[in-house]
């Protein structure tokens, strides 16, 4: 018994430490996607960017400017980070960190395929949606610690907004689990096997995508910034690498909106399959998922900024009461159907 006992706690130990380094090659592979993430994103909305406006965007650094992005990486690591006299200096300097450190943990519970999710949490979308709010604390402390009038416009305007357009994402997604009877994402995504929620939420879906734009502070709803009006808003007193964090935090926040999106409505890693089967579930997966990266991208240089009331009256007045309205005959309709063939 003794002999039996000491070859559990060896085994139970080994895998603690196997356990151990997944996780850890987990986060140090999660952490290198979101800077190329970042690079690339970066590039792609600069060049689409140009031709919606008829113009070539980067074309100096590499080939068709793709090394701009790497480049100006570099640039903004070698500038200096100011720090206003009047500011609040160790807040202003753990702010942009604080942005950026939430958003690698959505992606551990994201199912990229069938056998691509670090963690399969039976509350994953509650995890998501939870973990992604604190996006909103980084952008208040900074706006405030900067002791800047704009800045704290910005951050004002940065919690409002978020507040309001957290509402409707909520509800079309419990929307979304109530369908599938479940918040696990494995499970949501297996649901939709014989037929995407895109078809039975339409509107859900594009009450998520408005609501998804505001939150990642996107044109045209990008009042937290509105260089027209406030310089920069909670950015104006940041510079050089603590500006970059902000930039590679924001587009990582853009990929967990349409990944989400893609798990919810789109029916995940499921599609045809290709001629690369182990690898066809995770391509069907990104190609959704930037796919409505580049939506956002088209919207952004497309449509002009709104005012601040119209912005916060959509969502109250528009979003949120359809929102509800969508819920309600979600939870009727699943209702009558679990009456009918149970």
């Amino acid at each position: 018994m003794a002999v039996l006992g000491s070859l559990l706690n060896e085994r139970k130990s080994f895998m603690d430490s196997a356990t151990t380094i997944r996780i850890f090659i987990s986060v140090v592979l999660v952490a290198g996607f979101v800077f190329a993430n970042a690079t690339v994103m970066g590039y792609l909305e600069r060049k689409l960017a140009g031709h919606f406006q008829r113009r070539l965007g980067p074309m100096e650094v590499g080939w068709h400017g793709i090394l701009q992005m790497p480049v100006d990486g570099i640039k903004l690591l070698g500038k200096r980070m100011l720090v206003p006299k009047q500011a609040e200096g160790l807040i202003f300097r753990l702010a942009p960190v604080i942005s950026l450190s939430p958003v690698l943990l959505p992606l551990m519970v994201i199912p990229f395929s069938p056998a691509l999710q670090v963690v399969d949490m039976k509350t994953g979308l509650i995890f998501v949606l939870a973990i992604e709010a604190f996006g909103t604390i980084a952008v208040f402390l900074a706006g405030w610690s900067s002791n800047n009038k704009y800045a704290m416009i910005g951050a004002l305007r940065s919690v409002a907004q978020n507040i309001a357009y957290e509402i409707p994402i909520l509800l079309v997604a419990l929307s979304a689990a109530l369908i599938a009877g479940s918040f696990s994402l494995q499970q949501i995504v297996l649901s939709q096997a014989t037929i995407w929620f895109i078809v039975l939420q339409p509107l859900g879906f594009l009450i998520y995508m408005v609501a998804g734009l505001s939150e990642c502070n996107r044109a045209p709803f990008d009042l937290p910034e509105a260089e027209s009006e406030l310089t920069a808003g909670y950015l104006t007193e940041y510079s050089g690498i603590a500006f970059s964090l902000f930039m590679i935090a924001e587009y990582t926040h853009m990929f967990i909106i349409c990944c989400l999106a893609t798990v919810l409505f789109l029916g995940g890693w499921q599609g045809p399959e290709l001629p690369w089967a182990e690898y066809s579930s995770a391509i069907w997966f990104l190609i959704k998922a930037y796919g409505l990266m580049f939506c956002m991208v088209w919207v952004r240089w497309t449509f002009p900024r709104v005012r601040y009331d119209q912005l916060m009256n959509f969502a109250w007045k528009y979003l949120i009461p359809f929102a509800l309205v969508n819920l309600f005959v979600t939870a009727f309709g699943v209702y009558i159907y679990e009456k009918l063939f149970s």
